[in-house]
């Protein structure tokens, strides 16, 4: 598979898109709206969007494999990822060299990955794989490297409209 280019149309994006193995997302900005509420005690709290676990169900239905790669450690991050049955990699100061590792481990090319972030640390990632992504309200920076930016925000249906058009390119194969 060739790596996408910038500024694809629609039917050049799909035939991409129907190559995918693997979706890589970052947490925090993408699965939620980059704010965290704290408690009292320190505990932190985040809001994510429902319709995000039937995507991924649909994805891992039709054969791509879905992680979660972040630079924080957080138990929250873990929880929420259990219960999506998502592999979780966390405390990456690196995400392109721990993808790389994975990567390895998986036996999958970085041309079949479309990658997901919302800020400059996914920059690396991004430019390196076959499809990059970003929601719409990620950091200017990292929006010229996308190939694509979701119409919603992280948190607000992002993950799940990514889903929803790696399927449809999925259930369009020839």
């Amino acid at each position: 598979m060739r790596k996408a280019q910038r500024g694809l149309d629609g039917l050049a994006l799909e035939q991409i898109l129907r190559q995918i193995r693997l979706i890589v997302f970052d947490f925090d900005g993408v699965f939620t709206d980059n704010r965290v509420l704290v408690g009292e005690d320190g505990s932190e709290y985040v809001f994510c969007n429902r319709a995000d676990g039937l995507g991924l169900t649909k994805l891992r239905q039709r054969g791509v494999d879905c992680i979660v790669l972040s630079t924080e450690t957080n138990p929250l991050v873990a929880r929420r990822c259990e219960k999506l049955k998502l592999e979780c990699f966390q405390g990456s100061a690196d995400k392109w060299q721990t993808l790389q590792e994975i990567l390895e481990k998986k036996k999958i090319d970085a041309a079949y990955v479309g990658y997901v972030g919302n800020d400059v640390n996914d920059l690396a990632c991004m430019e390196n794989v076959g499809v990059a992504i970003c929601v719409a309200d990620a950091s200017p920076e990292i929006k010229p490297v996308a190939h694509l930016v979701t119409s919603r925000r992280g948190g607000e249906g992002a993950v799940r409209e990514i889903c929803d058009l790696v399927v449809r390119a999925k259930d369009t194969e020839d």
